[in-house]
């Protein structure tokens, strides 16, 4: 009587031995075809088999039952002269007469796997499911999104009403010696001029002007520098830092974090920055003097960018990743602002595996991070094309010499 107890509690294990919870080990890889899609027969006890284990075609339950009587020491006898018929109704009674079946038909003890090795296989299932299932953002992550975004918004005016305050933007392409100034857009300052005296001081100054668009382009960077600052006092753990290394994250990251800032209003399809009702070409920013070895990379840069079609939300993680960087010159502070770009990071991490679609998330992340590195060399040649303009034509303002010189 406990003898059947014992094995009817066995059989019952194996009989809610589940295929989705399964370890296929031994198995054989199974290619599904039409063919595959008809019901198949175990050959040990004629139930519905799930596939191929241990080299024959059987259910889970014999599937089990094989595994088990495989690795028990003391082997169990036939009652009735090893003749028994196995079937499904049956196959609980005589562990002897099915164990035979399961050899007969092909199975192999050879493909049973170790304790240990269905283990292994375990966790690797484990953790593919667990890739296949994104993380969502943590509270404290959301949090930090939060907090980013409100700067963000508070310190970036996306109609650039702000731009007509500036000095007009002259497309005349000038010359060093010129004796006459080209003919001025429709913007041109020499439409305020109430005498005939003013428009020829104009073109006095314009004769001297060497890089036509520096002035509205200085007004402009100048006003874009403000908010930056603006967006970096925003954020608690900028405010957090000593005065010294705010100085100095802001000095290193400031062009990076305009170059993110000004591909939200760059045109893929015309190359063109559109900020509100001024258009921008990157001739505007060669007739302010700087260089096609700067102009060029610049354009290309933007076309990159622009192409990874970022939310909000992955641009302003981008600024705070530029600005929070420990290897900016003259940093005390490294531990802390290193600890809080690798949150940054993660938080960028989780939030594109959790919000995009698989088709579009698999490189996006490294490919963000490569934006933020090709960034730091263009900050460089940034920096030094712009004190050579000043040296030419001293219009830089000194907000733009403080924050771009020696970063």
């Amino acid at each position: 009587m406990l003898v059947h107890n014992r094995q009817d509690k066995m059989n019952k294990e194996e009989e809610s031995h589940q295929p989705q919870a399964r370890i296929s080990e031994g198995d054989d890889e199974e290619v599904e075809s039409e063919e595959d899609e008809e019901l198949k027969i175990c050959q040990v006890c004629g139930d519905r088999a799930t596939g191929y284990h241990f080299n024959a075609m059987t259910c889970e339950g014999c599937k089990g039952f094989f595994r088990r009587a495989m690795k028990k020491l003391n082997s169990s006898q036939c009652l009735f002269q090893n003749a028994c018929v196995i079937n499904k109704s049956n196959r609980r009674q005589c562990q002897a007469c099915r164990l035979q079946k399961c050899q007969s038909i092909g199975m192999l003890k050879e493909l049973i796997m170790s304790d240990e090795d269905v283990e292994k296989r375990r966790c690797q299932i484990k953790r593919r499911k667990m890739k296949m299932t994104p993380i969502p953002l943590s509270p404290h992550q959301e949090d930090i999104i939060r907090q980013l975004l409100k700067a963000h918004k508070d310190t970036l005016d996306m109609t650039c009403s702000e731009f007509s305050q500036f000095r007009p933007l002259c497309r005349a392409t000038m010359d060093k010696n010129s004796k006459h100034s080209e003919d001025l857009d429709s913007s041109s300052l020499s439409s305020s001029f109430s005498t005939m005296e003013e428009m020829n001081q104009e073109e006095k100054r314009q004769k001297k002007s060497i890089f036509t668009s520096l002035s509205h382009i200085s007004d402009m960077s100048t006003y874009m520098i403000q908010n930056v600052i603006n967006f970096a006092k925003e954020v608690p753990a900028f405010r957090s830092l000593i005065i010294e290394d705010q100085i100095s994250l802001l000095k290193g990251a400031t062009f990076e974090i305009l170059l993110i800032r000004f591909n939200m209003f760059f045109n893929e399809n015309t190359g063109i920055w559109e900020c509100g009702p001024h258009n921008y070409t990157k001739d505007d920013v060669a007739r302010a003097g700087f260089q096609h070895h700067f102009v060029d990379p610049l354009l290309k840069f933007h076309y990159k960018l622009r192409r990874l079609h970022l939310d909000d939300v992955e641009y302003v993680l981008m600024q705070a990743l530029a600005l929070f960087s420990p290897d900016r010159p003259g940093i005390t502070q490294f531990k802390d602002i290193d600890l809080y770009q690798e949150t940054l990071a993660i938080t960028l991490k989780t939030y594109i595996d959790s919000h995009k679609a698989e088709t579009g998330k698999r490189l996006l992340y490294p490919k963000i991070m490569a934006c933020l590195t090709e960034m730091r060399t263009m900050n460089e040649e940034h920096t030094k094309q712009l004190l050579h303009i000043h040296d030419v034509q001293p219009e830089v303002s000194p907000l733009m010499l403080e924050v771009f010189s020696n970063c």
